[in-house]
């Protein structure tokens, strides 16, 4: 069974960037379609971006839109979300999740990892 393993948060400053990865552990390979969650606390998970593994289509969250850019590197089997002008708001526990694309926003299919914090200081 594939993992997902989330990397790249930290602190910065409110107008920094950061970037976080999303990478398949073991050899197994994943073609499914990936997404971005966060959770702040206190409030429930929701979806940041979303990526089909050929790249034709994406998904933003109208909070992010212009801001966040999700992109993937097929020979690494790795998914990036790219955090421009960040936000004391972006603040939350980031996930990376495998995803289903359809008529609605996508949803998440697989199970939750550990996430990676991010905090962004005003």
């Amino acid at each position: 069974q594939v993992q997902l393993v989330e990397s790249g948060g930290g602190l910065v400053q409110a107008g920094g960037s950061l970037r976080l990865s999303c990478a398949a552990s073991g050899r197994a390979f994943s073609s499914d379609p990936r997404g971005w969650f966060r959770q702040a606390p206190g409030k429930e998970r929701e979806l940041v971006a979303a990526i089909t593994w050929s790249g034709l289509r994406t998904y933003y969250s109208d909070f992010v839109k212009g801001r966040f850019t999700i992109s993937k590197d097929n020979a690494k089997n790795t998914v990036y979300l790219q955090m421009n002008s960040l936000k004391p708001e972006d603040t939350a526990v980031y996930y990376c999740n495998k995803v289903s694309f359809g008529p609605t926003p996508p949803s998440a299919t697989g199970s939750w990892g550990q996430g990676t914090q991010v905090t962004v200081s005003s």
